[in-house]
């Protein structure tokens, strides 16, 4: 047994109960029943297996915005043993390829929007499908081609709980994404968290307004959801506007956010006149959350609970629920049902109430391996707990607050920048003798990145270059605001650049 028996279960059971409901704008509804997603799913997983050979443990990478066939897609490769690679697609092109080379992906699944980005991909792994979603080209396999496989089977054996799911990529301190592997089962003791943190039943409905491709909005409502039987309404990218039309218009029960959209949506000039009356609990995370947008809902009859975790914990590692939303504002709360949490010193002894330590997170959600990286999987755990890097303290009663990120993490609207990935670019130009990549508060994005620049001896800065460098390697959003060149970076003495003093300085500028 696998986790593609969730839909064949309520496919069973109640066939015809709305399993999504999808909106690209307020009036364009379509409708997927637990019984068409199911068989959905079904006819992926015969074309995959028939038509491209996927295996068992086979690479398959989805590229494209929140799709009902991406979901569809997920329950397929639990179906055939085969790992789902979904792909950022805020991403450049030469990240994609660098990606997908390391997953070494056996088919890609495309929109139209990324086709640039798919041919990318395609002279990294040559080898690889492509599969177009939503258009037909040549050289491409069309994917209404691919379900219409005449193949008898759609399943592969000794596929179980046991075995990878997903790879989703996490960026790591070297600069270079690192793959963390999930395994079904990992998924399953994440939904039964949810379960605990949600209350979830199938009577409700979650508002899924995220990005698909990240662990959190995947899996803390997504797949939860799926699991108990419970309806998702989805759209294709956040928009604050949609998102507030369909609060008013499906009634959700649940929607999470991050502090960016919890923000966009404060702004929205609909914010006063949306109904939130439906909402049960509204769900946050990814970076500490500024207090001002917890009591903005709070002020509007919101409860809003927090999870803590990484994508490495699937990832539901601590949870704030709804009882506690309130009088623990600001906390990321208790370790959640099927999880541990303690903080410790740099020994690993466990420190007592108020006193700041890393947190290490153990349980049955945590990811199998770094794909490839039995060096950076090795680093990751220490005595079966996962060393998240990440700084808070608990109170007598246990609650956990975050107050530091050990790590040089910039979080910028929900999205992780990861300082020596932005440094290895910077580094390769010829005038740059050394840089460093820090954080500074930002009103509307929580945190962006600062670049300060040491020269070559004679060497000038030309920053429209650079801009223009930084522009075609990485993501827009990891793309330094500011430039700040300096006679020498600040060290210790051993050299390491005293990255605090940077991030002080950059408060003082404009």
């Amino acid at each position: 047994m696998n986790v593609s028996n969730w839909l064949e279960k309520h496919a069973d059971f109640q066939p015809e109960k709305i399993a999504l409901r999808i909106f690209k704008d307020p009036q364009s509804e379509e409708t997927w029943n637990y019984s068409f997603l199911c068989e959905r799913s079904r006819s992926w997983a015969k074309g995959l297996k028939h038509i491209s050979g996927v295996g068992r443990g086979d690479r398959v990478a989805f590229l494209g915005y929140n799709h009902p066939d991406m979901l569809a897609l997920m329950f397929a490769c639990a179906r055939l043993g085969a790992i789902l690679v979904p792909l950022n697609w805020r991403l450049a092109p030469p990240e994609h390829a660098f990606i997908s080379k390391n997953a070494e992906i056996h088919v890609l699944i495309v929109e139209k929007d990324f086709i640039v980005h798919a041919q990318a991909i395609k002279d990294s792994v040559p080898e690889c499908d492509l599969v177009s979603l939503d258009f037909f080209s040549n050289g491409w396999i069309s994917h209404t081609d691919l379900m219409e496989s005449e193949g008898l089977d759609d399943s592969n054996p000794n596929v179980g709980h046991e075995s990878p799911w997903m790879i989703v990529y996490t960026s790591g301190t070297t600069g270079h994404p690192k793959g963390a592997v999930l395994t079904q089962e990992a998924l399953f003791w994440n939904a039964l968290n949810s379960i605990h943190l949600h209350e979830l039943r199938h009577t409700d409905r979650i508002l899924s307004v995220l990005p698909f491709f990240h662990v959190g909005p995947l899996n803390i409502q997504t797949t939860p959801a799926l699991y108990v039987g419970a309806e998702v309404v989805m759209c294709p990218r956040f928009d604050p506007e949609l998102t507030l039309n369909l609060i008013n218009s499906t009634r959700p029960d649940l929607l999470l956010l991050v502090p960016v959209t919890m923000q966009a949506l404060l702004r929205n000039p609909m914010w006063e006149q949306t109904d939130f009356s439906c909402l049960r609990l509204v769900v946050t995370g990814s970076s500490v959350v500024p207090q001002n947008l917890i009591e903005g809902f709070h002020q509007r009859g919101v409860p809003v609970g927090q999870v803590y975790g990484s994508t490495e914990t699937t990832p539901i590692a601590a949870v704030l629920r709804k009882e506690d939303a309130y009088s623990k504002a600001g906390s990321t709360g208790k370790p959640a049902l099927h999880c541990d949490v303690k903080i410790v010193d740099d020994s690993g002894m466990e420190l007592p109430p108020h006193e700041s330590g890393e947190l290490w997170v153990k349980g049955p959600n945590l990811m199998f391996e770094y794909w490839g990286d039995p060096k950076a999987t090795s680093e990751a755990f220490r005595e079966g707990w996962f060393q998240s890097g990440d700084i808070g303290f608990r109170d007598e009663e246990g609650f956990i607050t975050i107050n530091d990120r050990k790590k040089d993490i910039i979080i910028s609207g929900g999205e992780n920048i990861y300082p020596a990935e932005v440094e290895s670019i910077l580094r390769k130009l010829d005038a740059v003798a050394d840089v460093a990549v820090v954080g500074r508060k930002d009103p509307d994005w929580g945190e962006v990145p600062f670049a300060y620049i040491e020269l070559k001896s004679g060497m000038t800065f030309d920053e429209m270059e650079t801009r223009k460098i930084c522009s075609e390697q990485l993501a827009r959003f990891k793309n330094p605001k500011s430039y700040i060149v300096l006679e020498q970076l600040p060290r210790n003495t051993m050299g390491k650049v005293l990255k605090y003093q940077l991030r002080e300085n950059a408060k003082t500028l404009n």
